[in-house]
C-alpha cells in the first residue's frame, strides 16, 4: 500500500500516541489534541484522510470535519468515539454525514489499520477514475476537434454555386457529415449520415470523406462517389451503415446529377416551380450489400434554384404523424424561397421548437446550394 498523509485528531494523548503506533509505519501521521489546531496543521499537511474524535472541548468532531471538508473536499473522514451516550444517535450522524466511516474506541488495531487501508483503497480508486475520465475527456475533445475539421466552412462559393451548410452533433462525436468541391466548372455536393454516434462514427465520417474526395480522378461523378465509399465500408462489421447524397450541379450544361443512397430526398425549387423531390435512387451503403448498384438520373436545374440536403436528424423532427416532412419543408421553403443562412436557420429553428428542451436525440446537418447567374 502507498503511503498517505493522515491527521489525526483527539484531546486525549494516549489516543494519539495509540493511532500513530498503529499507522506511523505506513503513512506520515500528524496529530494534534486542538481541534481549533487542525485546520493550520491540514494545511501544511494537506491530508488525505483525517481521524477525528467527535467529543471534544473546543470544537466538536462533526463541525471540525465539515470545515475540513470545507477547505479540503476530497478529504475522507474517519470519525471516533469513546462515549457509550447516545451510541446509536452518534453512529447515525456520522453514517449520514460525510464521514468515510465511525469507529467506537477503545479500537482494535487490526480493525483501525484496516479500515484505513480500506478508506485509502477507495481513495485511490477515485482518483485514479478521476484521472481516467479527464484523460478520456482530453481524448474525446481531440477527437471532436479532428471531426470538425473534415468539415469545410459553412459558406462558399463554387463555380456559380453558393453552398451554405450547418451542423449541430447530439453529442460529443456525431455520425454526420457534409462536404463540397469544385471540379471543372461542376460543383460537388455530398452530405452523409453515418450509422450510430461516438468514436466508431467519427472514424466512419473520416472514411467517407477521405472516399469523396479520392473521387477528384473520377470528377467528382456521383456514382464513383457512392461506389468509393461502399469499398470503403466493406472491411466493416454488418451493422455499420451509410446513407448518403452525392450530387454534381453544372450551370453551365444546367444539370443535376445525383445518387440518393437510402437517404431522405432532397428538395429542388426555384422561381415558381414547387418543390421537386429526388428521392432514393439505391439502397443504403451496407458491407451487407457489396453488389449494390444505384440509378444516378440528370435532372434539369437552372440559374435562380436551390436544393436542400439534409439528415434524418432534421426530418424526423419535423415528420407529421405518418412519418412525412416534405409538407413541412415545403412551408419553410415557402418562408425563406430564397434559400442560403436565411433558410437553414429557419429550419433549425423551427427543429429546436419541436425538440422543446428535451435533449436532441441525432445530429442535425444540413446543405443548401443555389445556383447563380453568370456574375455571381
Amino acid at each position: 500500500m502507498r503511503s498517505a498523509r493522515i491527521l489525526v485528531v483527539d484531546d486525549e494523548p494516549g489516543m494519539l500516541r495509540a493511532v500513530d503506533r498503529v499507522l506511523s509505519r505506513d503513512h506520515k501521521v500528524v496529530g494534534t489534541r486542538l481541534s481549533r489546531d487542525a485546520l493550520s496543521l491540514a494545511g501544511d499537511l494537506d491530508p488525505e484522510l483525517a481521524i477525528v474524535d467527535i467529543r471534544m472541548p473546543d470544537l466538536d468532531g462533526f463541525e471540525l470535519m465539515a470545515q475540513l471538508k470545507a477547505r479540503f473536499p476530497g478529504l475522507d473522514v474517519i470519525l471516533m468515539t469513546g462515549s457509550v451516550d447516545d451510541l446509536d444517535e452518534k453512529l447515525v450522524r456520522a453514517i449520514r454525514s460525510p464521514a468515510f466511516y465511525f469507529i467506537q474506541k477503545p479500537f482494535d488495531r487490526d480493525v483501525l489499520r484496516t479500515l484505513v487501508e480500506r478508506c485509502l483503497e477507495l481513495r485511490w480508486r477515485r482518483e485514479e477514475h478521476r484521472l481516467n475520465v479527464q484523460r478520456l475527456e482530453m481524448e474525446m475533445a481531440e477527437a471532436r476537434a479532428f471531426q470538425q475539421s473534415l468539415l469545410p466552412n459553412r459558406e462558399m462559393i463554387l463555380n456559380r454555386v453558393a453552398v451554405c451548410c450547418r451542423y449541430i452533433p447530439s453529442s460529443a462525436l456525431g455520425g454526420d457529415l457534409y462536404d463540397y468541391a469544385a471540379s471543372s466548372g461542376r460543383t460537388a455536393l455530398l452530405i452523409a449520415d453515418v450509422s450510430g454516434h461516438g468514436v466508431s462514427a467519427a472514424m466512419l465520417t473520416g472514411i467517407v470523406k477521405s472516399a469523396f474526395h479520392a473521387s477528384h480522378v473520377d470528377a467528382f461523378e456521383p456514382l464513383a462517389v457512392v461506389q468509393r465509399v461502399s469499398m470503403g465500408l466493406a472491411a466493416f462489421s454488418p451493422d455499420r451503415f451509410v446513407t448518403m447524397v452525392a450530387a454534381l450541379v453544372s450551370p453551365e450544361e444546367r444539370q443535376l446529377r445525383y445518387v440518393n443512397a437510402g437517404h431522405p430526398p432532397v428538395a429542388l425549387w426555384g422561381g415558381t416551380r414547387e418543390p421537386l423531390w429526388l428521392h432514393s435512387t439505391g439502397p443504403l451503403v451496407s458491407p451487407v450489400l457489396p453488389r449494390s448498384t444505384w440509378e444516378a438520373p440528370v435532372v434539369p436545374i437552372h440559374e435562380g434554384d436551390h436544393l436542400l440536403l439534409y439528415t434524418d436528424g432534421i426530418s424526423e423532427s419535423l415528420a407529421d404523424d405518418h412519418g412525412r416532412a416534405e409538407e413541412r419543408f415545403a412551408t419553410i421553403i415557402d418562408r425563406a424561397s430564397d434559400g442560403g443562412a436565411p433558410l437553414l436557420d429557419t429550419i433549425l429553428a423551427d427543429v429546436q421548437k419541436e425538440l422543446a428542451g428535451r435533449p436532441q436525440p441525432d445530429d442535425l446537418t444540413l446543405l443548401t446550394a443555389s445556383v447563380l447567374g453568370p456574375n455571381g
